[in-house]
């Protein structure tokens, strides 16, 4: 097989892959999640704190039930889905690094989100979770990441104590 035909075969099964990887996207069993019974108010208290005391500073807190009552109208749906919905992100600097010099690429995982809500239909029942950082890269690569992990887990769990 002449060197032209193989490089573009080897180029068409990468693109092939890419294709079928980017098409699965994040799915729902790719969220860790934790709830607790009590206020909205008072488990995101916990949760500042839990981030905070770490010595991480929260960059944005997103108001995604705000965001979403005011525009529900405008995309033809009045289906209340949270009572507050809420989610903070931030990085820590030593983490990041670590995993940014494993693979540069890795800038696509920072900051870190982690998401706090109390559905409409479960009044006192907050959620608080994440997306869990993929396994990806070199043995370096997925160690960085899984520490992330690991802080997130950590964060979450002391939230809902």
């Amino acid at each position: 097989m002449p060197v032209i035909l193989r490089m573009l075969a080897c180029t068409m099964v990468v693109l092939l892959g890419l294709a079928v990887a980017g098409a699965s996207g994040a799915r729902a069993d790719d969220l860790f999640t934790r709830a607790k019974a009590g206020s909205f108010e008072d488990v995101k208290f916990d949760l500042t704190n839990a981030i905070i005391e770490r010595g991480l500073v929260i960059d944005h807190t997103g108001f995604i039930g705000q965001m979403l009552d005011r525009t529900g109208a405008d995309v033809g749906s009045t289906k209340p889905l949270y009572r507050n919905a809420e989610y903070m992100i931030f990085c820590s600097a030593k983490l990041s690094r670590q995993m940014m010099e494993a693979d540069p690429a890795n800038i696509g995982f920072c900051p870190y989100v982690i998401f706090i809500y109390e559905r409409a239909d479960k009044p006192g029942e907050i959620v608080v979770g994440f997306r869990e950082p993929p396994q990806r890269g070199s043995s370096e690569s997925q160690q960085a990441l899984a520490a992330i992990g690991t802080l997130l887990k950590e964060i979450v769990a002391d939230a809902v104590k």
